[in-house]
């Protein structure tokens, strides 16, 4: 991983947000390689799910929404996290993803150093735990308590009472500052003898007028618009509304990178299908899902589906699977796939008192036998991380060579599927003289009018400008040279394995265009 992100800020994929400023956690600029490497993932995406099927109808739906939308999903009530602080380390992290012991079971406090670990025993005694003892960087002596987890960074079972954390971002819409509200709300409670509890009720009180969050799914907007795009599609279920943008959760934990961070990507798709075939259509898209990832260069062998147990369901799914990839981590989630039965449509009818139901006349009501028959559909939805999928294909692709005995020939190279690649094709004139300059720009050109983002390069030696196209990923180097004004040919040079051959110039663009449709390097 260390070996990723340095490439990435190395060769323009990913920057530190605000990084001249010290940085903000969980916040991260692309750049000019990074912006192309996950368009082309998301366009791939939306070419699999939308343009090349007549079933599904995309939307853009707006990422500020009215705030009764998530008080019907359920997102105002459930989408909190019971927070903990470890009274050892300060680590502060979710309840329900710590580390589980039984109670009374042995729970080793593990250190960073022993300096550390001292100041962490003099704490554990000062605060009555005289019977912990320590052996270098740990502490020994402590037991699991009945709350069944420990901290997940030191191990410590000293933890603090649990407390809710709402992930959403919650912000104000309006000409009005509320922050006047606020004031004047604190100053009326405590002028009441109101506690810290009726103060914040208080607060939320004045600010729930202006309050609007910016959205935690893309999915929501798909439900709310579900009538909207059948009915002006003509759709006929089974269909889908597919959509790609960026999500916003206040995490707790962030952490491998671009894996987990407050703003996302999303790529999400909600198939509407008849009351009764949603674990068929669950099962239509686990293979489908799984097939596409391989298509774009993920190996079969690191990846799996993993079926959530009954305890991780979500209070809409009656089953959902994950799409896992073997990151350098370990295993973790890229997709997940879930039959959300109707629970959504039927949230949001109550809660906009509008009916979200589909009438197909050509079937018999199985409740009258009568033709016609009105329903809620059920929902498959299949929802993936752009941004976590452009880790995923970063990992897949990086690749290390040692070169020969000597160390001659070693390289990093990127082995992107080159429909995925930021730059598709590299033109390369050998010198800057005797007119390959000019032959190399009037190539890239070519590559411009065909549509093929190219890169005519002519910085540094040949050498080293093949191994920056290696290092991000350019399956396709064109080299004019000598033989170019004799012949009327220049030389391809292919990534992975580095072959090199000899064809006309007014072939090149048609070379690249057939390869990146038949997806070979």
């Amino acid at each position: 991983m260390q070996k990723i992100v340095s490439l990435c800020k190395r060769r323009g994929f990913v920057f530190q947000s605000s990084e001249i400023y010290g940085g903000l956690r969980s916040a991260y600029d692309y750049g000019p390689m990074g912006v192309e490497l996950k368009r082309n993932l998301m366009n791939e995406w939306w070419t699999s799910m939308v343009h090349s099927r007549e079933d599904i109808y995309g939307l853009d739906a707006s990422i500020i929404m009215h705030p009764k939308v998530w008080r019907s999903s359920g997102h105002l009530a459930n989408f909190t996290d019971p927070l903990v602080d470890c009274q050892v380390c300060q680590e502060r992290f979710r309840a329900d993803k710590a580390p589980k012991l039984a109670e009374g079971e042995d729970a080793p406090i593990t250190l960073g150093d022993k300096g550390r670990a001292k100041a962490a025993l003099a704490k554990l005694h000062e605060a009555g735990h005289e019977h912990i003892e320590r052996k270098g960087k740990q502490l020994f002596g402590a037991k699991a308590g009945d709350r069944g987890y420990v901290c997940p960074n030191c191990g410590s079972p000293y933890l603090s009472a649990e407390r809710d954390f709402n992930g959403m971002f919650r912000t104000s819409l309006g000409a009005v500052d509320p922050m006047a509200q606020v004031i004047a709300a604190v100053k009326a409670s405590v002028a009441e003898g109101g506690d810290d509890k009726a103060i914040r009720k208080a607060v939320d009180a004045a600010l729930e007028e202006s309050a609007v969050y910016l959205r935690p799914e893309t999915a929501q907007g798909m439900f709310v618009q579900f009538l909207n795009v059948q009915q002006s599609m003509a759709a006929k279920i089974p269909f889908g509304i597919a959509q790609m943008g960026k999500s916003f959760r206040n995490e707790v934990t962030v952490e491998h990178f671009i894996f987990r961070s407050c703003e996302f990507e999303q790529m999400e798709m909600e198939w509407f299908c008849e009351p009764g075939t949603g674990r068929e259509w669950l099962e239509y898209w686990k293979e489908t899902r799984m097939k596409w990832w391989q298509s774009i260069g993920l190996s079969a062998d690191k990846l799996r589906l993993r079926e959530h147990e009954s305890s991780e369901l979500a209070h809409y799914s009656d089953g959902t699977f994950d799409v896992e990839y073997d990151f350098p981590w370990g295993w973790d989630e890229l997709e997940g796939i879930a039959s959300r039965t109707n629970y959504d449509l039927n949230a949001h009818a109550e809660g906009s008192n509008k009916k979200l139901v589909y009438t197909d006349p050509e079937k018999d009501n199985p409740e009258t036998g009568k033709k016609g028959w009105r329903y809620v559909p059920h929902v498959v939805e299949p929802a993936a991380g752009a941004t976590r999928g452009m880790l995923a294909v970063l990992c897949a692709a990086y690749d290390e060579e040692p070169g020969d005995e000597s160390g001659k020939g070693a390289r990093t190279v990127l082995r992107l599927h080159p429909r995925l690649a930021p730059v598709k094709a590299a033109v390369l004139p050998l010198v800057r003289k005797q007119g390959m300059p000019e032959t190399a720009r009037k190539i890239a050109d070519a590559f411009f009018a065909a549509g093929v983002n190219a890169k005519l390069d002519m910085q540094h030696a040949i050498g080293r400008r093949y191994a920056r196209h290696d290092e991000i990923g350019t399956p396709y180097c064109i080299t004019v040279d000598g033989q170019t004004a004799e012949d009327d040919t220049v030389t391809i040079r292919y990534r992975d394995d580095r072959r090199q051959e000899r064809i006309k110039v007014e072939a090149a663009v048609d070379e690249v265009r057939r390869a990146l449709r038949e997806g070979r390097e």
